[in-house]
């Protein structure tokens, strides 16, 4: 990726996802990095960073999206991750929940 403005190492917690820019007149596919963080320091928040690769976009210039949430939103939505992976194991005959 290009240009990028998300930092990808080691400790990233996705890279390579398949992700897509959705806009009322467009929508771009490209490979993306998403990534889940927290200040290692008094952490208060949690931070899910997103970012679509800018050499596979037309219709976007070259941005990172994030989302700032509170402890519990971020179970919440580990929750909600959880449920759903689940359906998709149990739909697909995956399950590996055993």
């Amino acid at each position: 990726m290009p240009d990028r403005l998300l930092r990808v190492n080691a400790y990233t917690t996705l890279d390579l996802v398949d992700a897509a820019a959705r806009g009322h007149d467009f929508e771009d596919e490209a490979v993306a990095v998403l990534n889940v963080t927290s200040p290692r320091e008094n952490p208060d928040r949690v931070t899910l960073q997103l970012e679509l690769d800018n050499a596979q976009l037309e219709s976007v210039p070259p941005h990172a999206d994030e989302v700032t949430l509170s402890a519990e939103e971020a179970r919440t939505l580990a929750s909600a991750l959880e449920s759903h992976a689940e359906k998709v194991e149990a739909a697909n005959g995956d399950d590996t929940t055993e």
